[in-house]
């Protein structure tokens, strides 16, 4: 069973910069992609970024030019560095993983940003 673990979420305030780790059980690679999502008080879970097995990278608009996501293969670890926060971007966020026919879930990590 894959398990994903989050780590590095807190309280900043707006302007600052914070890190998020996400630990996989098993190798990273043998994922088609990773990702980050988010999901703010009554609203749905959106897609903040995402990286594929070949290491090509998307982003929410939202995120882009601020957030970044990478990975360290070796630690089977994702990583998520998140610059410039604003308050809008307070969240749970969840690190995802997906292989073919399957998709796995942290159990996410709060995010809050003071304005």
């Amino acid at each position: 069973q894959v398990q994903l673990v989050e780590s590095g979420g807190g309280l900043v305030q707006a302007g600052g910069s914070l890190g998020l780790s996400c630990a996989a059980s098993g190798s990273i690679l043998s994922f088609n992609a990773m990702a980050w999502y988010r999901q703010a008080p009554g609203k749905q879970r959106e897609l903040v970024a995402r990286i594929t097995s070949g290491g090509g990278t998307n982003y929410a608009d939202s995120v882009k030019g601020r957030f970044t996501i990478s990975r360290d293969s070796a630690k089977n670890t994702v990583y998520l560095q998140m610059n410039s926060l604003k308050a809008e971007d307070t969240a749970v966020y969840y690190c995802n993983a997906v292989r073919i026919l399957a998709m796995y879930w942290g159990q996410g990590t709060q995010v809050t940003v003071s304005s």
